[in-house]
């Protein structure tokens, strides 16, 4: 069964937004990201932002176009409201991706620039994502380096992957001497 799970887990594998490492700490690693497209939508609800993003890449758009999932799927605070963002395929510049066709979806380019993450297991829930916030914030603080901006929850795997193979990372923006 473990190895049917595993096959499954490998044969739902998706483009994930590239990266690229530039330091690994004990707890955190840094990542440097170019810019990117996301599609996003702010909500009140975590169900209806996914919901709604899910029927765009579905091709509820102005081309009707079915786009592939990406990975991570990732929630950010904006503006008091919470904000989900499904990355685009590479392939999608500003010029060939389909407008949505909702007013409250819309294609954003997020800015490149260096990240630090930590990555864990287990459920996306509130009570995990804030544990592991709280630890990368104080690493972040021992180490002196400058957070940017607010935590992102970034979330790789489906509802239905068993919550000890699931990957679940908290990001923050941060400012670093290259």
């Amino acid at each position: 069964m473990a190895l049917g799970l595993i096959i499954a887990f490998k044969a739902m594998a998706y483009e994930e937004t590239n990266y690229q490492v530039v330091e690994t700490k004990e707890f955190y690693e840094i990542r440097k990201y170019s810019d990117r497209l996301a599609v996003e939508t702010s909500t009140s609800n975590q169900n209806s932002g996914f919901r709604k993003l899910f029927n765009y890449i579905s091709g509820n758009n102005q081309m009707n176009e079915k786009i592939k999932m990406t990975t991570p799927v990732t929630e950010v605070e904006k503006k008091g409201n919470m904000t989900m963002q499904f990355y685009l395929p590479s392939k999608f510049n500003k010029d060939n991706v389909p407008d949505p066709s909702r007013s409250d979806v819309e294609i954003v380019n997020i800015e490149g620039g260096y990240f630090a993450v930590i990555r864990y297991s287990g459920r996306s829930s509130d009570k995990n994502f804030i544990k592991h916030k709280d630890i990368l914030e104080n690493e972040l603080k021992k180490d002196d380096i400058s957070i940017l901006g607010p935590p992102i929850r970034a979330t790789y795997n489906g509802p239905f992957t068993l919550p000890m193979l699931r990957r679940n990372e908290v990001m923050f923006e941060i400012n670093i001497k290259t």
